[in-house]
């Protein structure tokens, strides 16, 4: 499995890494940015073979990735009920050095252009700079912001813990992603998910959900249990930071999707294909064994 350092995923899976989820498969865990994963699955679904480098021939059977992505692995990967971070009031941000400033032709740095921030980006862009961004820039999330302080973008799509800590580095706050979306449709945001592979089969599919809601409710029971491993991966994090982070982003829908969850998929997903920045989803795409 690979997921990433962040807190709310070393919290999530705390338990069902260190063996402590009764009955559960054994994990050996790869940490990695969110826009490898995302690499990762895709070049896996496309059948990457010759010519793909190490990671992508690496075979994951388990993968966090960002909702966006979906419509390009679902072939291969299916969509796990639980586990993920979607909510609300968890949007990325748009942050500048100054405030106010205008994007329309700037460069912008994202954390990956296959990301669920980008594409929240892309439909907040699409309704408020007709004149549209110049260049984009793809960075790992935890150089965007020391990139906008010198001024080496013009803006920065942040996620994570970005959300607290934007104020350390003098960067202001142009938009809130979530917001925009909450405001336009109502509906709660879909940043990652956890999917695994079909070939799995139907009966080990359904055991891996199980351990993974599993784990989420263990560490909600005990969560000084997961505390060493979310600091220890959290790259110096502050941790009250840490907690804020888990807080925001470990709620109800990790642990079901629900109804409210599976229309904020649809309702991304399919708004994003009307605007051709994703193929559309087959039917039947997003349902679970």
């Amino acid at each position: 499995m690979a997921y990433s350092p962040c807190p709310n995923d070393t919290f999530v899976f705390d338990a069902w890494a260190h063996g402590r989820v009764p009955g559960a498969p054994e994990l050996d865990v790869t940490f990695a940015d969110i826009d490898i994963t995302n690499g990762i699955a895709e070049a896996a679904a496309s059948g990457a073979g010759e010519g793909a480098d190490d990671s992508a021939r690496a075979g994951f059977d388990v993968l966090k990735v960002s909702y966006a992505v979906l419509p390009y692995v679902l072939d291969e990967y299916a969509l796990l009920p639980c586990g993920g971070a979607l909510g609300r009031g968890c949007g990325p941000l748009v942050l500048t050095r100054e405030a106010g400033v205008d994007l329309t032709g700037g460069t912008v740095a994202v954390p990956s252009e296959k990301s669920t921030a980008y594409l929240l980006f892309r439909l907040w862009a699409a309704d408020v700079l007709p004149g549209g961004v110049g260049e984009i820039v793809v960075l790992p999330f935890d150089q965007i912001m020391p990139a906008v302080r010198d001024g080496k973008v013009d803006g920065g799509l942040v996620i994570h813990e970005a959300r607290f800590t934007y104020q350390n580095y003098g960067l202001h706050k142009l938009a809130d992603m979530g917001e925009h979306w909450e405001a336009t449709t109502g509906l709660p945001i879909p940043l990652g998910a956890i999917v695994a592979r079909r070939g799995l089969g139907e009966g080990a599919l359904r055991g891996l959900a199980d351990a993974a809601r599993a784990s989420v409710r263990m560490a909600w029971d005990d969560p000084e249990a997961s505390r060493g491993y979310v600091l220890e991966h959290a790259q110096e994090m502050d941790p009250a930071v840490a907690d804020q982070h888990i807080g925001l982003y470990v709620n109800e829908f990790t642990a079901d999707l629900g109804e409210a969850g599976y229309a904020a998929v649809r309702g991304l997903l399919t708004r994003a294909a009307a605007e051709g920045l994703v193929p559309a989803l087959r039917p039947g795409a997003l349902e679970f064994p």
